[in-house]
């Protein structure tokens, strides 16, 4: 092990104050299969994959709570980019 290096799973990371980190976390979770059918069909309503979901809900509740970190900014934007106007369209007015 070298000199500088933490070791252990349970060691605090070694980033500047402020930086994200590159990849993002993964996370087991157990739930009931009754809560994740709930989950998943509310996600489609709103046409967000389960695991999308879960994370929105957790961003309300921490926001909620007042302990959403300053530097968590917003979820990246997934899905299909927005639709550009073609040029023909501008220059019809439609």
């Amino acid at each position: 092990m070298s000199k500088g290096s933490t070791g252990g799973a349970g060691a605090g990371p070694e980033r500047p104050a402020g930086s994200r980190p590159q990849q993002r976390k993964q996370v087991l979770l157990r739930l009931d299969p009754l809560i994740h059918d709930a989950l998943t069909r509310w996600a489609n309503d709103e046409l967000r994959s389960t695991n999308a979901q879960i994370e929105f809900l957790l961003r309300k509740a921490l926001a909620d709570a007042g302990r959403l970190p300053r530097g968590a900014g917003e979820p990246p934007r997934r899905g299909r980019p927005p639709k550009a106007p073609r040029p023909e369209d501008a220059a019809t007015g439609e």
